[in-house]
């Protein structure tokens, strides 16, 4: 899918392609709707390009057997959603080095071409059409070379870490890649500053942020190994009736300390109800609102053998506060964002 920096840059490197003078643009290119139709058609190319840098990591990935759940194209190059990143460090360098190496391949293709058959050609160089290879191949050779800097959690980032992985424990080997990442970062956002250029410093910030919580999700997901959803989950799973009115549950939420609930009808779950859903209600309306109402039909549950690990996942990638715990088709219990914390903050002491 495209990210809305993607669709917001893609009109803008249309506009930059259209009014800087060659051989990195079409300004004075007549008439107009020649020049503004090549710097879209350049645009349109260079987002194929990243398409492609991005493809080749999900095929690596596959090949591995990884499922690549999505793949968002961002501002500045995109993302492949990976089920999970291969521990093996041999397997991550793989997969994170095809994306930039496709970027060289096609920048340093797109370069032959316009060296060695257009350029010695007069009738060929002096029309502006072919002057689209060029400035594919430079963008690409710019797109590989600045994902190969080893800067986490950028393709070169990653391939650091596997380095490091040859050599200490991954969440160690994590740590030591988002520190070079990080100080790569804060040598960017200077130098933008000293050049007067707010490009760099907007990148230097998606790298340390991205450092940072890819760090923070290694360590938890490491934390979490080998611990299933029932060594966890709460089995004692306090519910609401679909007909309860959102007044008795404001009072029952203060009663039971809780944010969330399941709502079943005998033994069979209708829906969840949570904080979020009640504050949405007016309070005149309280009274005579029922939680049939306001509850969520589309309940996000996982199995009781399930790792802990990939629940966090499935919280954070939700953005929900708990899930619950079915088996065969039963409620077995609740799993909550503050069952998986507290986990963390004991494994960590």
């Amino acid at each position: 899918m495209l990210h809305i920096t993607f669709l917001l840059i893609l009109p803008i490197f249309s506009y930059v392609f259209a009014i800087n003078p060659q051989p990195f643009g079409f300004k004075g290119v007549e008439p107009a709707v020649i020049r503004y139709s090549l710097s879209v058609l350049t645009a349109i190319l260079l987002f194929l390009s990243i398409v492609l840098h991005e493809l080749a990591h999900s095929y690596m990935a596959m090949r591995y057997g990884v499922k690549i759940e999505s793949i968002t194209l961002f501002l500045f190059g995109g993302v492949s959603a990976m089920e999970e990143i291969p521990r093996k460090p041999g397997e991550e360098a793989k997969m994170a080095s095809a994306g930039p190496l496709t970027s060289l391949v096609i920048g340093f293709a797109c370069l032959f071409i316009y060296g060695n058959l257009i350029a010695p050609n007069p009738a060929l160089s002096q029309n502006p059409a072919y002057l689209v290879i060029w400035i594919l191949g430079v963008m690409n050779l710019v797109l590989g070379i600045f994902n190969l800097l080893p800067a986490f959690p950028m393709d070169g980032g990653r391939v650091l870490r596997s380095f490091y992985a040859r050599r200490m424990s991954y969440v160690k080997a994590t740590h030591s890649a988002a520190t070079v990442g990080k100080f790569f970062a804060i040598l960017m956002a200077i130098f933008g500053v000293l050049i007067n250029n707010l490009w760099f410093p907007l990148i230097a910030l998606f790298i340390y942020v991205g450092a940072s919580e890819e760090e923070r999700a290694t360590r938890d997901e490491v934390m979490l190994e080998n611990i299933l959803v029932s060594d966890i989950m709460t089995r004692d799973v306090v519910s609401v009736s679909p007909s309860m009115s959102v007044e008795d549950l404001v009072k029952f939420m203060f009663e039971k300390k809780h944010m969330g609930y399941p709502v079943m009808e005998g033994d069979s779950l209708k829906g969840i109800v949570t904080f979020t859903d009640l504050r949405r209600v007016p309070y005149i309306d309280r009274p005579v609102s029922k939680v049939s109402d306001i509850m969520s039909r589309d309940v996000i549950s996982v199995p009781s053998n399930a790792q802990a690990s990939d629940a966090l996942k499935l919280i954070k990638s939700k953005n929900i506060g708990r899930v619950m715990v079915i088996d065969d088709g039963s409620v077995v219990g609740i799993l909550s964002r503050t069952d998986l914390v507290r986990v963390l903050r004991l494994r960590s002491e």
